[in-house]
């Protein structure tokens, strides 16, 4: 059986999908990547069957209108949905001709979740079935508010229903308009906000989160799996710099802060900001990049700077982790069982700061706009000297580690593909 899985967005959202084209293939599937082109090379480097599509969506990200939703345009759902429109404007529709393109000799499609009313289009077109994936929940729930919703203090399960389903319908609003081209290009009727959430929660769901941190609502249909994280490992691999492994030998256990793409439009001043933050903790500091420029012309002693290495190897080395609380980011923090200070900037990311901080394994989180120096220090101070939050952190990164996420995952996808080999006819709607 071919299985085309098709995604977009950054790092942290195509990382997930590689891990489970490997665990697919190794599985007995013949499994393809579909993705922007800018991440062919991380799919070969992960002997991932690679079918590129056109659009960088890090270029997109690093540009003036990415950088502008970082740092606003994500805060205020409302005020998304045209920021989002914008963002994706000069590449959405090439990408789901692509994705078509990439689907026809397959038969089955697995979806990044936020994708799912194009992955849809295009198994309801090629008439293949559709599995979605997601890194983080998408479905209304009564059991917690929904990520990306502004609240996210758990006010009742009246208000968590009302934001999963007014954030589904912002979901909705970004891609509605390409969505509804897509499908007249494909002879397809036009979808409207009832019809994507019919499909979408009909839709199986390999949920790629850990159930110790997020455990599977009452309120969820059957067919939503918490399989655990997919993760990435290089470590075997991978060779750190001797320059890293001198500084690490030189003293304490640093600490690590880092926020991938989300430097925003001021990076020297978000760098300048955190090495004032080690120097009154107290603390040493690895500082990490990231491909969003996260800049720093002078760098002390105590701290040592990297343009990247794989955070399954250098997280277990840290004493706490500081970074923006994407959800891969947040789940390598959570395996290395240390405490995590999140600063999150837009989207999903004040979500899962207020999970780690309701499990008590870091301090609360700081929003990018609030974040100041003796703010993050502090947090960095208790992050490192509570003595229950560190313990609480090793107790869920030893659970997390004994994981099979994506074992689990295509067990999931055996349950309603069958074994590799013909496919075998749907059995969900």
């Amino acid at each position: 059986m071919k299985i085309t899985v098709f995604a977009a967005g950054s790092r942290g959202d195509i990382q997930p999908c590689v891990v489970l084209c490997q665990g697919l293939r190794q599985a007995g599937y013949r499994v393809r990547l579909a993705a922007p082109k800018d991440f062919a090379d991380f799919a070969r480097q992960n002997d991932v069957d690679f079918y590129p599509l056109r659009g960088d969506v890090q270029q997109i990200m690093a540009g003036d209108t990415g950088r502008n939703f970082m740092e606003s345009g994500g805060a205020n759902p409302v005020r998304s949905i045209g920021a989002v429109r914008k963002m994706i404007a000069p590449v959405v529709n090439q990408m789901a001709e692509d994705a078509y393109a990439a689907c026809r000799d397959a038969q089955a499609i697995i979806c990044l979740a936020v994708f799912s009313a194009f992955g849809k289009s295009i198994s309801e077109k090629l008439d293949i079935p559709i599995i979605n994936l997601e890194p983080t929940p998408l479905l209304p729930t009564r059991a917690f508010p929904a990520p990306s919703w502004p609240i996210q203090r758990d006010l009742g399960g009246f208000h968590n229903y009302l934001s999963g389903m007014a954030m589904l319908l912002v979901v909705w609003q970004w891609y509605r308009p390409f969505v509804n081209d897509f499908r007249k290009s494909l002879g397809l009727s036009t979808y409207t906000f009832a019809g994507f959430y019919r499909a979408f929660r009909s839709t199986p769901m390999v949920s790629a989160y850990s159930p110790s941190i997020i455990s599977h609502p009452d309120d969820w249909p059957d067919s939503v799996h918490v399989t655990g994280n997919l993760f990435l490992d290089t470590t075997a691999v991978w060779r750190p710099p001797p320059e890293l492994e001198a500084f690490l030998e030189a003293g304490s256990p640093p600490v690590y802060i880092g926020f991938g793409s989300m430097a925003g439009r001021s990076p020297e001043r978000l760098a300048g900001l955190v090495l004032e933050a080690l120097a009154r903790s107290g603390q040493r500091g690895v500082l990490l990049t990231g491909w969003g420029g996260l800049r720093t012309e002078k760098t002390p002693e105590h701290v040592f700077v990297l343009d990247a290495a794989p955070h399954a190897w250098l997280f277990p080395r840290m004493s706490a982790v500081v970074h923006h609380g994407g959800a891969g980011t947040t789940a390598e923090g959570l395996r290395a069982g240390v405490p995590s200070i999140i600063i999150p900037f837009v989207l999903d990311q004040p979500f899962w700061g207020a999970r780690i901080e309701a499990l008590g394994l870091g301090p609360e989180p700081i929003p990018q706009k609030k974040l100041t120096a003796g703010r993050l220090a502090n947090a960095i101070t208790i992050a490192v000297s509570d003595l229950n939050m560190k313990q609480r952190a090793l107790s869920y990164g030893a659970a997390i580690r004994a994981e099979n996420g994506t074992g689990s995952a295509v067990n999931v996808i055996k349950q309603y593909l069958g074994e590799p080999g013909p496919i075998k006819k749907a059995v969900y709607p």
